[in-house]
């Protein structure tokens, strides 16, 4: 089985073509940046509880840390969607447009060993841009503030399938699509899934049914809003939580079985793509 070769030769095409190195300067800038505004905002917060009584409480203060590291974790999730799409949305569609992929097939390879080695291969850049991302903001804020996430292996492996649910799709778009329709269609359906949650979070707020269905409809369409807003309800710390409410945090915490149907709904769009790629004529 040569998919982990493929995958290998991922990691070396992400190399020579610099990617990991713009990640890598480009993560650690976002995390100096995220670093400075967190000490600052905590400094300033932290003197003021101690001003007087009109300051904030100590309560508010961590209610304030929490929700500042929320939205290091929600820019974390944005910048994975970027990362992810626009690493993998030239991989198939365009090595077939240039006719390159033709000097892979040919070689002593199933097509299925190719896609799902490059799955594979973006597959674990993701994950460690997750890592690397979240990792850091968690624990800038763990130093900063004493900040601890709930639950923090399942909350990254979710934020983890966020990315892999975008690979699948942006996989199965290049062997459907041009680059630039895949694109476009990617991020369109992302978008979204987007607004969907937002308008499932206010269904949830004012109790409007209507709302909510539409909420739940678009994360049938596309599960990865649903996956980072369960993966955010459950890295809040329990003695904060129903305390405050922010829009980085869900009011309307998808259940389980979305999670179960994420990995369905990336598993069979990832076998529709091996066998549209396996029937093509490249």
């Amino acid at each position: 089985m040569k998919v982990p070769y493929i995958a290998w030769l991922t990691f070396r095409e992400a190399r020579r073509r610099r990617l990991l190195l713009v990640g890598l300067v480009l993560g650690l800038a976002f995390l100096v940046l995220y670093g400075l505004g967190f000490y600052f905002l905590h400094r300033d917060i932290l003197r003021a509880s101690q001003a007087g009584a009109n300051g904030p409480g100590p309560l508010a203060a961590r209610e304030m840390s929490n929700t500042f590291t929320m939205m290091g974790l929600y820019a974390v999730n944005f910048l994975v969607v970027m990362v992810t799409v626009l690493s993998s949305v030239d991989t198939i569609s365009g090595e077939i447009a240039s006719h390159s992929i033709q000097s892979i097939v040919t070689k002593p390879l199933a097509r299925w060993e190719v896609l799902l080695g490059k799955w594979l291969g973006y597959a674990l850049m993701v994950s460690a841009t997750v890592l690397f991302l979240a990792g850091g903001v968690l624990l800038i804020s763990f130093l900063i503030s004493g900040f601890v996430a709930n639950n923090l292996i399942a909350g990254l492996i979710l934020m983890m399938m966020v990315g892999w649910v975008l690979l699948t799709l942006t996989l199965l778009g290049g062997t459907l699509f041009s680059t630039i329709t895949n694109g476009v269609l990617v991020c369109m359906l992302f978008i979204l899934a987007f607004m969907g949650g937002w308008t499932e979070q206010v269904g949830a707020a004012i109790h409007n049914d209507t709302a909510l269905n539409i909420g739940i409809v678009s994360s049938l369409i596309m599960p990865t809003e649903a996956l980072w807003r369960r993966a955010a309800a459950l890295m809040q710390p329990s003695s904060l939580s129903g305390l405050f409410n922010s829009p980085f945090i869900s009011t309307s915490v998808p259940s389980p079985a979305m999670v179960i149907y994420a990995v369905i709904y990336a598993a069979v769009a990832l076998g529709v793509a091996v066998w549209v790629f396996q029937q093509r004529d490249l």
